[in-house]
Formats: structure tokens, C-alpha cells, sequence
């Protein structure tokens, strides 16, 4: 499988990168615009540099499909420049990774899901990750410890979550058409 960055107006790709073996599901840009992440039903999480053509680091511990990933925001270029940027992987697997991306290693694993993950975000000061799983459950995650720190569990699958920009609040779609917004003030 094959990523190609286009340059729009041009016929030609800027940069191909190949690598993946199965569908990719999800890539994303960090917040400095220069690495490329993807995820795959390969079961891998790739990095990849738009100052080379191969690839950074291939990250391999999930034992299902890669559903989606989230850059923290964290690292140069952002609101939070003196914390080390993450990437955060969600996978069929019921698992969440955080990995660090400078040292291409896993440095928490969350398993606390049952049933395969959908989605996860990041509150804005990247501090703390939401994920949204299939087992109708939203949990809320210390970033630094890895500690599960709050748990609601809803009326159905959860599809999406996201934070408000305060990081004060979670909303959570789900799959029998409700929608929740958890407030964690306390």
C-alpha cells in the first residue's frame, strides 16, 4: 500500500512512501507538519519525514487492526512547546497505545476497553486522552502515568470522542444515536 503526498496542481507525487501491507486507516499529520503517521489493519503504526523516503519508525505491538491515531498536542509548534509530543493509537485489539515518537517505543498501554477502540482525542494541554470504545465505555487517561483516571459507560458503542477547548468537557457520540457530554470539573 502506498501514501503518496501530492502537491496540488501537480501530477506528481512530492513523496511516496510504501510500507504497509493491508488498508490504512488513518494517517495524520504532527503539529510541526513534518512527520506523517499512518495505521493500518496490518496491525502496524508507521512514522514517516518528509525530510526522507523511508520510514522513521515502524511500530509494531498491537494484535489487531489500528483503527485510528491522534498527535498529542504537544512539541514545538504548539500551545504546549516544552512537552514531548506523543502519538496515541487506537485498535480492534481493545487496546490504546501512547508512544513516544522520538524514541519510537510504546510507553503506556491502556487496557482496560473490552471491545475494540474507536477513537481517542486529546485535552488540549495533552495532559490527559480520551478514548471511545465498542463496550459503550469513554475513558479518561492520565498521559504521564498511564492511570485510568475517570470512566463513564453509555447506552451504546462509542464512535467519537472529543474535548472541548477548555479540556473541561468530553462528548462522546455513540452508536444507538446518543450523544453525552461528560463534565469533569470537579
Amino acid at each position: 500500500m502506498c501514501i503518496h503526498v501530492c502537491r496540488l496542481g501537480s501530477d506528481r507525487p512530492l513523496k511516496t512512501y510504501q510500507g504497509h501491507t493491508n488498508e490504512v486507516n488513518a494517517i495524520k499529520w504532527d503539529p510541526s507538519g513534518m512527520l506523517l503517521a499512518s495505521c493500518s489493519d496490518d496491525m502496524t503504526l508507521k512514522i514517516w519525514s518528509m525530510k526522507q523516503d523511508s520510514c522513521v519508525h515502524d511500530l509494531q505491538a498491537h494484535s489487531k487492526e489500528i483503527y485510528t491515531i491522534k498527535w498529542s498536542p504537544t512539541g514545538p509548534g504548539t500551545s504546549n512547546p516544552n512537552a514531548n509530543i506523543m502519538l496515541a493509537s487506537a485498535s480492534f485489539d481493545s487496546t490504546v497505545r501512547l508512544w513516544d515518537v522520538e524514541r519510537g517505543v510504546c510507553i503506556h498501554t491502556l487496557t482496560k476497553h473490552q471491545e475494540p477502540v474507536y477513537s481517542v482525542a486529546f485535552s488540549p494541554d495533552g495532559k490527559h486522552l480520551a478514548s471511545g470504545s465498542f463496550d459503550k465505555c469513554v475513558h479518561i487517561w492520565n498521559t504521564m502515568t498511564g492511570a485510568l483516571v475517570h470512566s463513564y459507560r453509555g447506552t451504546g458503542g462509542i464512535f467519537e470522542v472529543c474535548w472541548n477547548s477548555t479540556g473541561d468537557k468530553v462528548g462522546a457520540s455513540a452508536s444507538d444515536g446518543s450523544v453525552c457530554v461528560l463534565d469533569l470539573r470537579k
